[in-house]
């Protein structure tokens, strides 16, 4: 009796079409197969893949005006001052910081500029939305007050807003980093931010002299410039002014600014701290002008 044939590749040929017929269909859409609903896209990544290098991101007008004692130092050491000390990073992909310290005869002044790529490891959400969560997070750490209920704002450095009390905020040229300028100088009307101690030719009728500032209570910030929202410079920002003394040491005033660009956090801070213990605070719209001078020069690294 002649037996029949059998070939296993027909059955397995036959298996692989029927498989292929009740698949996705032709538009290439990937779908859930127990639910048969097409799957999320992932979430976009950021604009940007890598930083700038920190300590070079700082041209050297900029660190002249704002760590002035470096001038008189020697050469090899002067040029080790406007170098910068490079924080000590894992990642540089992620995150890169540069430091300088200028020692001064009437005052010790520190510079720091903060680089930081932030990445969603969430497929679900993007870079971007990230960086706006940790930006959220150091505004809020930061206790800025209330903003004005006339809606006052301010801008970068070169930008036309004012505050209510009349301060400008834009920053001079003569920084070498700004795009245009007010003057440097205290409104008319509003004590300067240094102005603790009052003067020692006070008529008869005048209260005696308040002690050095150091042994007082920290001289307040005028109004206008208080720590606040600041608008045009990335896609958020803020600036923090804080002032403090330690001991029988010289009141120490500390600006900062910090934006967010896409998903990057760029932060610069700068701070002034006089070398007498008696002397005047560090004038805050000063410090306040040259950081934001700073930041906005930084944003343009970036685009914005």
């Amino acid at each position: 009796m002649q037996r029949k044939a059998y070939v296993p590749g027909v059955a397995l040929l036959v298996v692989l079409v029927a498989g292929c017929s009740s698949g996705s269909g032709t538009d290439g859409a990937t779908t859930d197969s127990k639910a048969g609903v097409p799957k999320a896209a992932a979430a976009p990544p950021g604009r940007y893949r890598t930083l700038p290098e920190p300590c070079r991101a700082v041209n050297k007008g900029v660190l002249k005006d704002m760590l002035p004692g470096a001038a008189e130092l020697p050469d090899d050491q002067k040029a080790k001052a406007y170098a910068g000390a490079a924080e000590l990073t894992y990642d540089t992909d992620r995150r890169v910081g540069c430091r300088w310290k200028d020692e001064a005869p009437d005052a010790v002044r520190r510079l720091y500029v903060d680089f930081e790529r932030v990445v969603s490891y969430d497929p679900a959400v993007s870079d971007d939305d990230r960086a706006k969560a940790v930006y959220g997070k150091k505004e809020s750490a930061a206790k800025l007050p209330a903003a004005p209920k006339d809606g006052g704002k301010d801008t970068r450095p070169g930008g036309s807003g004012t505050s209510k009390s009349g301060t400008p905020s834009g920053t001079p040229s003569s920084s070498g980093t700004g795009k245009s300028g007010t003057p440097s100088g205290t409104p008319s009307g509003k004590p300067s931010a240094g102005l603790h101690v009052q003067s020692q030719a006070a008529s008869p009728a005048t209260p005696p002299a308040s002690p050095p500032a150091s042994s007082g209570p920290p001289a307040t910030t005028p109004d206008g410039l208080k720590p606040r929202i600041l608008t045009g410079l990335g896609d958020a920002a803020y600036l923090d002014d804080a002032l403090t003394a330690s001991g029988s040491a010289a009141q120490r005033r500390t600006v900062t600014v910090v934006f967010r660009t896409s998903n990057v956090i760029v932060t610069v801070e700068y701070t002034e701290q006089p070398s007498s213990p008696g002397a005047t605070a560090p004038d805050s719209q000063e410090l306040q002008e040259k950081t934001q001078a700073l930041a906005a020069k930084l944003a343009e690294l970036f685009g914005d």
